[in-house]
């Protein structure tokens, strides 16, 4: 059984139960997840569309989803037995799933781990009571949770496969922009909630990049499943809108304005520099802030060990700042340079291909543990 929540986590649980089926193809899937795991062949119990925000308050208006979701991945675990289950980050549902799945004597294997190197280091103890093993994707967590004496393996970060090579001309003239022009990758979010508070401020961010810069050409990356209202921000005269094309908009990027989250990390496997940027609701910030651990909160920064590209979060996040973030790496060569210089830094610590066959072959060794 496996459990994820998100797009990113849907992405990789597709790649995973590819690799498990094609070690063993009598192997079956089931679970909570999207349509990346559908296709890779899972059996969807329960569709995490719909279940997916972001912040400490938000998730309280999903709470009678949440219930009724965990309540038939329980009983399926029940009727089904299976030999582990796989819970993909989501730690506020994941969690307690875990707990529930682990009363039945199933395993408990955690992939794409919460990232409590970055806030709630508390949430180390949840997992030592949950997890026989837990995968990690950033080498720097594996010895995190082997000295709070959590099971671990560093397999590596799966987007390193996932990645497709893209051509930048081919892209542009696809979506009718002139390859000869900048162009800007927008990146909002893949949850409705963060797409509604960050993408109004980077579609104003684009209009001032284009005061100075005339003949900047802007194309917005949407998630998929995400209503069209929220979308409505788009001057269509000005910007592509295009879905499930993300790393072919990043390949053609010259500069990407992106939601803090797992883009950043394509973005930097793109060799693309960026502005990261992000905006809770006013009270999650209030009450997430204590609880935040670094003074650093983009991936790639925190991979690399330092900012290499900047980071505008909360109140800093206005379409002026942006902009001129922007517009820097836009004309700016040496600034370009060391941007890429750092990115990689970054491409080298996420291990080699790979990572989504070694991530099955550790959870087929907890199976015949098992048995």
């Amino acid at each position: 059984m496996l459990s994820c929540g998100e797009a990113s986590g849907d992405l990789y649980a597709g790649a995973l139960t590819r690799e498990l089926r094609a070690l063993d193809p009598a192997i079956t899937v089931s679970g909570l997840g999207g349509p990346q795991f559908a296709a890779a062949g899972g059996d969807l119990i329960a569709d995490y569309r719909g279940l997916a925000v972001t912040g400490l308050t938000e998730p309280i208006r999903k709470l009678p989803q949440y219930v009724a979701t965990l309540r038939r991945l329980v009983d399926a675990a029940k009727t089904t037995r299976p030999d582990v289950l796989i819970t993909v980050d989501f730690p506020d549902f994941n969690f307690r799933l875990a707990r529930r799945i682990k009363q039945l004597q199933i395993p408990v294997v955690y992939y794409i781990s919460p990232q409590v190197w970055a806030w709630r280091a508390g949430r180390l103890k949840t997992i030592r009571g949950i997890a026989d093993l837990v995968l990690v994707i950033f080498p720097f967590e594996e010895a995190i949770y082997r000295d709070a004496g959590v099971p671990v393996t560093f397999v590596g970060h799966p987007l390193v496969d996932l990645v497709p090579p893209a051509d930048r001309e081919s892209v542009l003239r696809r979506h009718g922009l002139p390859p000869a022009a900048p162009m800007v990758a927008i990146l909002p979010g893949s949850r409705s909630n963060e797409v509604s508070r960050i993408l109004p401020g980077l579609v104003a961010a684009a209009g001032n990049i284009r005061k100075r810069i005339p003949d900047a050409q802007f194309i917005v990356a949407r998630a998929p499943g995400l209503p069209d209202r929220l979308f409505d921000v788009c001057p269509r005269d000005r910007f592509a809108i295009v879905e499930g094309e993300t790393d072919a908009v990043l390949s053609a990027a010259d500069v990407a304005l992106t939601a803090s989250g797992t883009a950043t990390v394509q973005a930097a496997l793109h060799d693309t520099p960026m502005v990261i940027v992000y905006r809770v609701s006013p009270l999650t910030y209030y009450l997430g802030r204590p609880l935040v651990t670094v003074d650093m909160f983009g991936m790639v920064n925190l991979i690399a060990g330092e900012k290499i590209v900047p980071e505008l979060i909360q109140d800093a996040f206005t379409p002026a700042a942006v902009a001129n973030e922007a517009i820097s790496m836009l004309t700016d060569r040496a600034r370009q340079a060391r941007i890429r210089d750092g990115l990689a830094r970054v491409r080298r610590r996420l291990g080699g291909p790979g990572a989504s066959r070694r991530a099955a072959e550790a959870i087929l060794d907890v199976v015949r543990q098992r048995r």
